[in-house]
């Protein structure tokens, strides 16, 4: 059994949309969808639209603590209460990671334990970004494997589909990055555990709608966040 965890904050504009697609693409999958109080609606949408796609379900959470917070959330509730789940796929709500990879990079989760969809692998890239954006990125990745000296190019990559059974192994209490910085402290923990990597090429797009969440708390908890992780005992 898969299911699709999509945590959200104002995305009443990209949420209709992407439950569409993800229910015609992978019908059998369930979709978590982790909301955070978001200001636009955007929870009241997806409870409306829970009768019309059955298999969609709605955890809410009273404010907004970041996007790793809500992420160790759904990764509790779907291991207290759908042990059916094998597969948890991770991806963002507004598009920037297209379902259209999600097939593909289900097959190979059969051979790796944690799928990520990669922008730094051959054949992998971005589109919309600014210039700076893609500076960014790039020396964000270089630093943290530098730091964390993981066999990984892309470690702030948010598209994955990862074996239930590896969460389990990991003590997701550890886990104290909110945002962005959640993804390679994620990557680490579960490094460390003995999980195998395989990083899948995709091209990551700019959102379709709706304002990037790339603050400067974001930034800096980014470059501190590596030397917490390694030094944590």
């Amino acid at each position: 059994m898969l299911l699709v965890l999509l945590p959200t904050y104002n995305e009443k504009e990209n949420i209709a949309l992407m439950l569409q697609t993800l229910s015609a693409l992978l019908p059998e999958a369930k979709i978590l969808v982790i909301d955070d109080n978001s200001p636009d609606g955007t929870g009241r949408v997806v409870k409306e639209l829970i009768p019309r796609y059955p298999r969609v379900s709605l955890l809410h959470r009273e404010k907004k603590q970041g996007l790793g917070k809500a992420y160790l959330a759904g990764f509790k509730h779907v291991l207290q209460n759908h042990p059916e789940v094998k597969r948890i796929i991770m991806m963002d709500a507004d598009f920037s990671h297209d379902p259209k990879f999600l097939p593909a990079m289900i097959k190979e989760s059969e051979k790796s334990e944690v799928i990520i969809g990669s922008r730094y692998v051959f054949g992998g890239g971005v589109e919309g970004w600014e210039p700076w954006r893609k500076y960014l990125s790039s020396l964000g990745n270089i630093y943290c494997r530098l730091i964390c000296r993981l066999p990984i190019r892309d470690f702030t990559a948010g598209f994955y589909v990862i074996n239930t059974g590896w969460l389990k192994k990991i003590d997701l209490n550890l886990i104290s990055s909110s945002g962005y910085a959640f993804q390679f402290e994620l990557k680490y923990r579960l490094y460390q555990a003995g999980a195998s990597f395989k990083e899948f090429p995709i091209t990551f797009k700019n959102r379709v709608n709706g304002e990037s969440k790339i603050t400067n708390h974001i930034i800096r908890e980014g470059l501190i966040a590596p030397w917490r992780i390694i030094f944590k005992k």
